[in-house]
């Protein structure tokens, strides 16, 4: 495809002494950089080794930009993936974090009080296409300080693991596997045995074992998807789809436009940031700025305009050296060129330093998508599937791409879509489900940001706005400008004083100015306010290989979660994640972890502001949560291995198959709702 990256990996930082140059960071001088090149410094996709939980809560707390592979260690430590330029990872050094290779190896805690009570509160056993794995979870009166491990015992023999203590916000959750573990056969019987003296015994169970899915008439067709596609090949998708099926589909063009894959253009000279008042692809690029040398003595500063150029005659003193001020050349070109750029000075400097002349200098919005790539605001496209399309049936929302790097989740619900109306005729298994289910698909909530993954800045996790004020916004900086969509939203926000989302304009998680601030997450929610028949939804992210449900949030203090499900309502949760889990399994033996199934504040970290928070507390709706791309086994390392958030295709395809099967077995799920009353 035209102007796509290459696929991204998951990196072991080698730590370098040099960084990418950026904009001066002093006085401007004779020989200071001009022009749009001070470029943002480089970010890899790293494994970090944090060195405790309250380690990874102050991660969480500044905003860094965490993905959702989270594993804890034996030895008490933390490894998760991140995103970090050179400099914001020399940040966290204070904090102990270190990458694997530089992590050196603790002790597991050990304990020496009295006999201790063990809960194994699950041990499963599951079967992949590399395998048998086991999994254990327990738990401990003695809490985080006991010392587990766990020993198992099948037709092949046994073997012994270290448990890892889990603690997220100073409250104990369990002990639990790092990973599971592989073994010769399917494991029977675990023993659970503490330092202090503890033990548990539990016959071992098949995972995820729920309902096997619905068997397909001959002829079923699927694999539907052939590449990664970029927003506009996704919407041409969703318009030839309707276009074909228009007995069995509405297109709705959601109400809110987004900002639009634009930006506006920019220049640096010095200490001096001039941005265009237009977009730059609404005459911004065609904005040039000079600083001339006028050449003689006690000249004053002046500003003229032609056209779209911007001269600026610097002052000089009375040997005729250069005398303006980055302050005062700031002031002039307000005054002077107010109606074209806004000038300001860089990254708050005090604007004292001398300005340098600079030649005639082009401003840029720096957008390297091909010119058919439209920069307008973009109508976000919702795919309206079912037989019976009048609000009588279950409703179920599928949503994706609300991160833009996530280049996977958009095939997901591409090739459910597919599935869907090719086999309508053909199969009466999904003849039942379009006749009992109304579907709503929406292939990219965040088309803007997935173009600037696409085309600038492959790991852009957020959208194109930029709301960071004029120290934050020259050009280096623009890689880290944009909101977190999944904590825009309304329930268990920000600013409602929950955890795991940041006030911080540049962070990954920024929450934006306030609750709903942007187009992408107004539009979601006009869709569960629009249509009340919608009771089910999936959010497609990626990487990791979880499987989430509200709560998704706490407070901080004291841990306190969003209202928990019932124990009813948390009962269907976990039976329709096995069910579904069974689904994707089905495709080629990829399962979702025990461990890394379950509320969001329990499995992974919280996430203030999320979508699936909203949809379940305001409307009702059982939000869940994918995290597509589980880690592959390395049968050669016998380790675990991260597949990162744009795989090569080969894999990338692979996951959008298996999670396409997870999606309709949630329709199905749907189609069998029947609620009380």
């Amino acid at each position: 495809m035209r102007g796509l990256r290459a696929a991204a990996s998951v990196l072991t930082l080698t730590l370098t002494t040099a960084l990418l140059a950026t904009a001066p960071a002093g006085p401007a001088t004779s020989n200071a950089l001009a022009g749009p090149a001070a470029e943002p410094e480089p970010a890899s996709l790293l494994t970090l080794s944090v060195p405790d939980r309250a380690a990874f809560a102050q991660l969480v707390a500044r905003g860094t930009d965490l993905t959702e592979r989270v594993r804890p260690q034996a030895d008490g430590s933390i490894q998760v993936d991140a995103v970090l330029t050179p400099s914001q990872l020399a940040e966290l050094r204070g904090l102990g974090v270190t990458t694997p290779d530089l992590a050196q190896a603790k002790q597991a805690p050990k304990t020496t009080t009295a006999a201790d009570r063990i809960v194994i509160e699950r041990a499963v056993w599951f079967k992949t296409r590399d395998g048998y794995f086991l999994s254990v979870e327990a738990s401990s009166s003695a809490g985080a300080a006991a010392a587990l491990s766990t020993t198992w015992r099948g037709p092949k023999g046994g073997g012994e693991v270290a448990m890892v203590p889990y603690e997220d916000a100073g409250a104990y959750l369990g002990h639990q596997f790092a990973t599971p573990v592989p073994a010769e056969s399917r494991p029977q019987w675990v023993t659970v045995t503490s330092a202090g003296g503890g033990k548990a015994q539990a016959r071992v169970r098949e995972w995820p074992d729920g309902e096997r899915p619905d068997r397909t008439a001959p002829g079923y067709q699927k694999d539907f998807v052939s590449q990664y596609m970029t927003p506009a090949q996704l919407n041409a998708r969703v318009r030839d789809l309707h276009r074909r099926f228009p007995e069995l589909t509405d297109l709705i063009e959601l109400p809110n436009k987004t900002n639009g894959y634009r930006r506006h253009a920019q220049a640096q000279f010095g200490t001096v940031v001039v941005t265009s008042l237009a977009y730059g692809s609404e005459g911004g690029n065609d904005v040039a700025v000079e600083l001339v040398d006028p050449g003689a003595a006690e000249r004053p500063l002046q500003v003229a305009v032609e056209g779209g150029t911007v001269t600026v005659s610097l002052a000089t003193g009375p040997g005729g050296a250069l005398a303006s001020t980055a302050a005062q050349v700031v002031a002039a070109l307000n005054a002077q060129a107010g109606h074209l750029v806004k000038a300001t000075p860089y990254r708050g400097d005090s604007g004292q330093g001398i300005v340098a002349a600079a030649p005639r200098t082009a401003l840029s919005d720096s957008l390297k998508a091909p010119a058919d790539v439209s920069r307008a605001p973009a109508t976000v496209l919702a795919l309206r599937i079912g037989a019976h399309r009048d609000g009588s049936r279950t409703g179920v929302l599928a949503y994706a791409q609300e991160h833009a790097r996530e280049w996977v989740t958009p095939l997901v619900t591409i090739e459910a879509a597919e599935r869907l109306l090719r086999n309508h005729r053909r199969d009466p298994a999904t003849r039942r489900l379009l006749q009992r289910t109304d579907v709503f698909i929406v292939p990219t909530v965040n088309p803007d940001g997935a173009n600037y993954s696409f085309y600038d800045f492959p790991m852009q996790r957020k959208n194109l706005t930029n709301h960071c004020p004029a120290q934050q916004s020259d050009p280096a900086l623009r890689n880290s400008w944009g909101v977190d969509i999944n904590r825009n939203y309304a329930s268990g926000s920000l600013s409602d004083g929950y955890f795991g989302a940041s006030a911080n304009c540049q962070s990954g998680s920024f929450a934006g100015p306030g609750e709903h601030s942007e187009p992408e997450s107004r539009n979601v929610m006009w869709l569960a306010k629009t249509y009340r028949n919608i009771k089910f939804a999936m959010n497609v992210h990626s990487y990791g290989g979880f499987f989430m449900w509200p709560p998704g949030a706490y407070k901080l203090d004291g841990r306190v979660t969003l209202p928990r499900p019932t124990a009813e309502q948390e009962a269907y949760f976990m039976r329709s994640a096995r069910t579904i889990e069974q689904a994707i399994a089905a495709h080629r033996g990829t399962v979702t972890w025990p461990q890394q199934t379950g509320p969001v504040t329990d499995v992974l970290y919280s996430a203030a502001g999320n979508s699936a928070d909203e949809l379940w507390y305001e409307y009702g709706v059982f939000g869940w949560d994918f995290e597509v791309g589980a880690d592959l086994w390395d049968p050669a390392a016998r380790t675990w291995r991260a597949v990162g958030f744009q795989p090569p295709f080969e894999e990338g395809h692979q996951e959008a198959q298996e999670f396409a099967n997870g999606l309709i077995s949630l329709i199905g799920v749907a189609a069998d709702y029947r609620p009380k009353g």
